[in-house]
């Protein structure tokens, strides 16, 4: 979206920019508007995953949701270039904090349903969120490697990385209760 203006943007779609004006008033809405989209998609990926074989065991649901997550962004790496387009560096830029907020949301909409199950599976709340923050910190990691090509400097393949952190994590949840 750099560079672009609604006036092209407009053209582009076949629309008058008066017709774009009626929608959205600046860039930034369509842009959150185009990642609201993405995120909703995101959410019903999650929401639909469901354990190896139909399985509902706690440690089968969390591993599919969290593996849902991932492979959206991964099979979709335009998505997850829309999720990072509005970064300067590292700086987020461009979006008003209500629309942030919403988008925020929404992305941890799709990470909830990995919380709960960390949950369910025995860690406080406060772990739960310190777990779930580290599967997302190693999905986008892993993911920014292989979008990049970076990835090739570890010769690794990323869907070998995902799971092996997967069962890093199964290895540091508490035993099941008797």
């Amino acid at each position: 979206m750099d560079g672009a203006s609604l006036r092209e943007i407009a053209k582009r779609a076949g629309y008058t920019p008066g017709a774009i004006y009626s929608y959205f008033a600046n860039l930034e809405e369509i842009y959150g508007a185009l990642l609201g989209e993405s995120l909703l998609r995101l959410n019903q990926v999650v929401e639909a995953a469901k354990g190896g074989g139909g399985s509902s065991s706690a440690i089968d649901l969390l591993r599919a949701k969290a593996k849902a997550f991932y492979a959206f962004y991964r099979d979709n790496p335009k998505e997850l270039d829309l999720g990072f387009y509005l970064f300067d560096g590292m700086k987020p830029r461009g979006l008003t904090p209500e629309l942030n907020h919403e988008l925020n949301e929404q992305l941890m909409a799709a990470l909830r349903p990995v919380q709960f199950q960390l949950e369910f599976l025995g860690l406080s709340t406060e772990q739960a969120v310190i777990e779930t923050s580290g599967v997302f910190a190693h999905i986008v990691g892993v993911l920014v490697l292989n979008n990049t090509g970076r990835i090739r400097l570890f010769r690794q393949n990323p869907d070998t990385l995902f799971e092996r952190y997967m069962d890093s994590l199964l290895r540091r949840l508490p035993p099941p209760l008797a």
